[in-house]
Order: C-alpha cells, then sequence, then structure tokens
C-alpha cells in the first residue's frame, strides 16, 4: 500500500531555488541513502559517492525513497557518513513523501517516478539544464511526469523477466517505459554486456538509446577495512561464504545440494556461512526451505535471514577458504569484485548473466553451469583443493580485473562525457552533446 506522509520529513534539506542557467543533476534512488538491503543499495552508494568526486559543488540534489528509523533497512552509521559526504560536495537531499514498499508493485513504482519527477521540475530553471538519473526499476516511470526540456538518465540493475518472468503486467510496463524513454531522446544505461543484450533482444530498447555503463567499485574505496562483526565461533576455523538476496535465482538451494552432494561422497566441508538477506523480521518461507536443506543435507551451516552490511566485513577474514556466487540468474554480480578488491577467494561462481564477465574460470575463479548442482559441487571442490600459488595467482588476476575493468568513477565519468557534459564542468553555457 502506498502512503504518503502528512508533513515533511525533519531530515528534509534545504532546497535551493534554481537561478539563471542553473546547472542541475538530480539522482533519484529507493535504496542507498539510509542503508541497504541488498548490494543495489551498495552500488546505489557508490554511484552517488562518484557523483560526489566527479560534479561541481553544489550540482547534484538527490531524490530519495524515505526510510525511517525504525525501519529494519535503517543503518545509522551508513546514513552518517554518506549525509557527510553530501554535505562535502554541497548535495541536496530530499526525502520523497511516500511510505510502504513502493518498489515492489508497478503502483508504486509509477507514485515513485511521478514525484522524483516533480522534485526535478521544482529543481529546473528554464534556462539551464538538468540530468534526471533513475537508479534502478523503481524510477522507470520518469519519462511520463517529466518534462521534455529535462534529460533523463535511466540506470535499471535488473529486470522482471530475470526475476520474475511470469509476472507479465510488471514486464509490460518495464517495455513501455523504456520505450517511451528511447522515444524522447533519454539513455538507459547497460550495467553489463549481458544486459546490454538482455535489454536489446527482451525489451527492445534501440542500439542509440543504451549507453554502456559497466557496473564496479570505487577504487579509492576497494582497499578500506569495513566495519565488521565477529565470525560464528563454528567458522572460525575454516568457512564457505555465500551472500545475497532470499529469492531462488540467486542459487542458494543449489549451493546447499551441491555440498549435500560432497559430503556424501566424504570431502571434507568448512562450516557454511550464508547470508539469504530478506526484509521481514522472521523467516519468511523461501529462508524456511533454505534452512530446512541444510538439516536434510546434514551440513555444518550458520543460515543468516537478515541484511547486515558488515557481513561483508568477512570477506577479509584470512580463515575465509571461497567466496561461493551460485546464482541461477545475474545482470551483473557484484560480489566477485567486492571478494577481488578484499584479497579474498577463490572465486567459484555460475557463469550466469554478467557473472560471465568477471568471473574467468582458471583465471580469475572457477565457475560452474548455473543451475546444476553437480558442476556447482565440482568447482567447489576445486576451490577447497586449490594449491596456495594458484590461489595467489586468481587473487592476482581478479584485483588486475577490477582495476582495468571495474573503476566505477571512470565508468560514470564516460557515461556523463557521452549523456551530459556539461554536467562535469563549471562552465554555465556548455550545452549537452547532441545524438
Amino acid at each position: 500500500m502506498i502512503v504518503a506522509s502528512q508533513q515533511r520529513p525533519a531530515d528534509t534539506g534545504r532546497v535551493r531555488p534554481p537561478g539563471p542557467g542553473t546547472q542541475r543533476v538530480v539522482v533519484a534512488l529507493h535504496e542507498g541513502i539510509y542503508g541497504a538491503s541488498s548490494g543495489t543499495g551498495f552500488s546505489n552508494r557508490a554511484f552517488i559517492t562518484a557523483l560526489t568526486q566527479l560534479l561541481p559543488h553544489g550540482r547534484m540534489t538527490v531524490v530519495s525513497a524515505r526510510v525511517t528509523s525504525a525501519s529494519p533497512h535503517y543503518d545509522r552509521r551508513w546514513n552518517a557518513e554518506l549525509r557527510l559526504l553530501l554535505d562535502d560536495a554541497g548535495a541536496e537531499v530530499i526525502p520523497l513523501h511516500l511510505l510502504g514498499d513502493l518498489a515492489a508493485t508497478v503502483e508504486g513504482c509509477e507514485a515513485l517516478s511521478k514525484e522524483a519527477a516533480g522534485q526535478a521540475t521544482t529543481l529546473t530553471d528554464p534556462t539551464g539544464r538538468c540530468l534526471l538519473i533513475g537508479l534502478d526499476v523503481p524510477f522507470l516511470g520518469l519519462p511520463r511526469y517529466t518534462p521534455r526540456g529535462i534529460d533523463i538518465l535511466a540506470v535499471p540493475r535488473t529486470t522482471s523477466m530475470l526475476t520474475d518472468p511470469s509476472d507479465r503486467a510488471r514486464f509490460c510496463w518495464e517495455r513501455a517505459s523504456l520505450r517511451a524513454l528511447a522515444a524522447r531522446g533519454g539513455y538507459v544505461a547497460a550495467i553489463s554486456r549481458f544486459m546490454r543484450g538482455h535489454l536489446q533482444h527482451a525489451y527492445g530498447v534501440s542500439d542509440e538509446a543504451l549507453l554502456d555503463l559497466p557496473n564496479g567499485l570505487l577504487l579509492d574505496e576497494a582497499n578500506r577495512a569495513p566495519y565488521g562483526r565477529p565470525l560464528p565461533v563454528a567458522a572460525r576455523a575454516g568457512f564457505l561464504l555465500a551472500m545475497g538476496r532470499a529469492v531462488p535465482e540467486k542459487g542458494f538451494e543449489d549451493l546447499l545440494n551441491a555440498l549435500g552432494m560432497l559430503r556424501e561422497q566424504h570431502v571434507p566441508l568448512p562450516h557454511l556461512i550464508l547470508a539469504a538477506t530478506g526484509s521481514s523480521a522472521s523467516p519468511d518461507s523461501y529462508q524456511q526451505k533454505l534452512a530446512q536443506l541444510v538439516d536434510t543435507n546434514d551440513l555444518d551451516a550458520t543460515v543468516l535471514t537478515r541484511f547486515d552490511p558488515a557481513v561483508r566485513g568477512w570477506l577479509s577474514s584470512p580463515v575465509l577458504r571461497a567466496v561461493v556466487v551460485p546464482s541461477r540468474e545475474e545482470p551483473f554480480g557484484r560480489i566477485p569484485l567486492e571478494a577481488f578488491a578484499a584479497h579474498a577467494g577463490p572465486v567459484v561462481a555460475t557463469t550466469a548473466g554478467g557473472l560471465a564477465q568477471t568471473v574467468v574460470d582458471g583465471l580469475t575463479g572457477l565457475t560452474a553451469a548455473p543451475g546444476d548442482p553437480e558442476s556447482l559441487a565440482a568447482a567447489v571442490e576445486r576451490a577447497l583443493k586449490i594449491q596456495p600459488g594458484e590461489r595467489e595467482r586468481m587473487l592476482g588476476a581478479g584485483t588486475t580485473l577490477l582495476a582495468e575493468r571495474h573503476d566505477y568513477t571512470a565508468a560514470i565519468r564516460a557515461a556523463l562525457r557521452r549523456c551530459a557534459p556539461w554536467a562535469l564542468t563549471t562552465a554555465t553555457r556548455q550545452q549537452g552533446a547532441a545524438r
């Protein structure tokens, strides 16, 4: 259900009225300012952080879905750190006045898009320039509510065709929204080579409208030690780590069945930490199914059901034996890059979607076929038997790939140079490049 708040939230920034010729970059997002409930929050935070480094002081405004301090997704430390960064960049933060799980329905996405477009319109001077960036699917509806004088860049991080192909209504809404954006001269960012092909073939987005903006990490933050939490006692002798949203496309069932196969073959297994997380206070039906699989396969495992950013701190643990990404579908796959940055591994991943772009068998990690527990079991066994020299070689190759192909700041800079070069300069009269 969509609920409008009755008063303006207390953390709303002071909005500067646009002056003549004002140039503005407005970023709309539903996750990443107040905390994160998935990897999307981390990617959105990195996007915002990169813009604070790339844009002139005072040019950016962030329009965010509001998360109250009572929400399980609210992270006080996360929010405080990001707000300090935005304050230093002279960036305004405007919370949207809607409550509820808006991203879950087309109605909610339309409501988010409408209010975000309204805020951008208010911030835009007719003689100036404005780029409105919609981070992820909830803001694909922006073209329907945004005046023609405002440029739009959409950054879909996944689609319903990948997460729930049976939801035809949402697929049709996404397809109509993407085509409307292309028709008005807007851009659609492709976060991986896989997503570029997917958006072209499944959604009919033209090559002219697509803009390559590969996902990545901020290299100046890649080696910063994250705040963590103590390892479970059972994991302190060595562990496997798998994490992500508790949804079937993440392939956690395949991982548990793969480990069950290895156990039946008497392959010694370390403790498994499975962070299959969701938004409910208690485990949902899928998380309960995973817990049952742990019992059925008689595995030594810790299953975490609530999202906690500090879990990523375990990537730096010296007793980590392997990072496993068993996805059946994956538009990009951020976890391998986080593992490379933390010098963690080896990384075991399926070849689903964008994962094939970062985890190359025998080079940067070990791979398995998606949805194939037997193939995954073989890859995990290889990882557990890997020699130290081979492990170091893979970690080095992963670090090199991260630096050369997934510098997120460089990717965002290149994208802005194509769609809104005026945004990167302090000049007031430079216009964006024509298509």
